[in-house]
């Protein structure tokens, strides 16, 4: 019974050493870096004004989140940031959607509604930029 205990602690220490280095390795990584994609693409109507024709935009979203419990929880609030950001779209004028400076507004715009929605349901702001992979404008 010794010799079969002592063999057992014999072959458990060198995983426990093992395990305690890879602990220290993650330690010293940096924190892993996501891009969430918000799929399907958004496609909506923009600048309803009710005397132009109808304007139609599509947006590929994809948010930079840093460590697994960011990406899980911005997964989880999907929903709730899809609709954030498609009354924010919903909302933006003609003359905004067609210049450099008016897209980079709704960026930045739809970064802090996406920021304040993350903050609102787990206390933290979670996504660190939003970017657009592709942004149509009809």
């Amino acid at each position: 019974m010794k010799a079969w205990t002592l063999l057992m602690l014999a072959l458990t220490l060198p995983m426990a050493a093992h395990a305690e280095e890879a602990k220290e390795a993650k330690e010293g990584e940096a924190p892993k870096v996501s891009y969430i994609s918000l799929t399907p693409p958004f496609v909506g109507n923009y600048g309803l004004d009710g005397t132009a024709k109808l304007k139609v935009y599509k947006a590929d979203i994809a948010l930079r989140v840093t460590g697994p419990e960011a990406a899980a929880a911005v997964k989880a609030n999907d929903p709730l940031i899809r609709n954030q950001l498609v009354a924010l779209f919903t909302q933006q004028t003609a003359e905004a959607m067609g210049s450099v400076e008016g897209k980079e507004k709704l960026r930045q715009e739809a970064l802090k509604q996406t920021q304040q929605v993350m903050n609102d349901e787990t206390g933290k702001p979670m996504v660190e930029d939003l970017l657009f992979n592709n942004l149509i404008i009809q």
